[in-house]
């Protein structure tokens, strides 16, 4: 029987992880796996505990609470230390708390998971729930990172990784900066499962335009040295394009695309391996509720 490790980072959202774990729970009833959950509080401002009822199906949940809040990526970067380090395990899957990671999907990833052996398992992406001026952000996201990268990357955390494909994380330092960007990196023979992007159980997103573009960033720097000699072809062709009739206008994408690069350069210095080799060191205690 193998076995299977959800990984959920949270913060502040104790309602919506107890109605996720309470999901989880209803959801892998007839799966003929193990599966545990960890929970990896981020420094929560609030008790995110709750009393979780009637959950036979699940074989154990940990909560990991971090002394210091260090944002989301880096919150799946220290879990996934954490059980490779702690937990026997053949796969992890790691989804966000709030609901709009599927449980029912959870079966989709583990069945396909049988039928190949040590591979891991993107959730692809093919319908979003968000309001339009998201979506729009969202599709913005990937044709940039496209254009200036060569990587197509339509999914998120919502994956299943096999415990080869942990350890190469774990050596990769752009693990602590971009979770997607550094899978996308490491492993160029995944597959993928279709998913629909659900409804948040309770409240508004937490994702602002601020942190989407942020967090676009962060992924476009995993590949800047892709990104770097696009732009310089990019810079030349357009500078011959102009020449005859520059002006302010004309130079606006040059200015745009210089604070892009120099964005990426700037959020690439959050890629730290040894950062990420110490991060265990951020928990404060672990409670074992199950």
């Amino acid at each position: 029987m193998k076995k299977y490790i959800i990984l959920i980072p949270i913060y502040n959202d104790r309602e919506s992880l107890t109605k996720l774990i309470d999901n989880i729970n209803s959801e892998i009833k007839d799966l003929n796996s193990e599966i545990s959950v960890v929970v990896v509080n981020d420094g929560s401002s609030q008790q995110i505990i709750d009393q979780y009822q009637n959950i036979e199906n699940i074989n154990s949940i940990e909560i990991i609470n971090m002394r210091e809040n260090r944002g989301h990526a880096r919150c799946i970067a220290s879990g996934l230390k954490y059980i490779f380090k702690k937990k026997e395990f053949d796969y992890v899957i790691p989804m966000d708390g709030d609901g709009e990671d599927r449980p029912e999907e959870i079966k989709n990833f583990i069945q396909l998971a049988d039928q190949h052996e040590n591979q891991s398992i993107i959730g692809e992406r093919i319908k979003r729930s968000e309001s339009l001026f998201f979506k729009l952000c969202y599709l913005t996201h990937k044709i940039i990172t496209l254009t200036f990268t060569g990587q197509s990357i339509k999914f998120g955390n919502f994956t299943c990784l096999s415990k080869t494909t942990v350890e190469k994380m774990l050596s990769e330092k752009a693990t602590w900066n971009s979770f997607s960007g550094s899978l996308k990196k490491i492993e160029n023979n995944l597959l993928s499962i279709p998913s629909v992007r659900g409804a948040r159980y309770f409240g508004p997103s937490k994702m602002s335009f601020f942190n989407l573009l942020k967090h676009s960033l962060s992924i476009i720097s995993v590949f800047r040295k892709t990104v770097l000699i696009r732009s310089t072809f990019f810079i030349i062709f357009y500078i011959l394009l102009i020449k005859s009739n520059a002006s302010i206008v004309t130079s606006i994408p040059l200015v745009l695309l210089l604070i892009m690069i120099y964005s990426i350069s700037s959020l690439a210095l959050r890629e730290n391996l040894d950062e990420l080799d110490k991060s265990l060191e951020n928990i404060n205690d672990i409670e074992k509720v199950k």
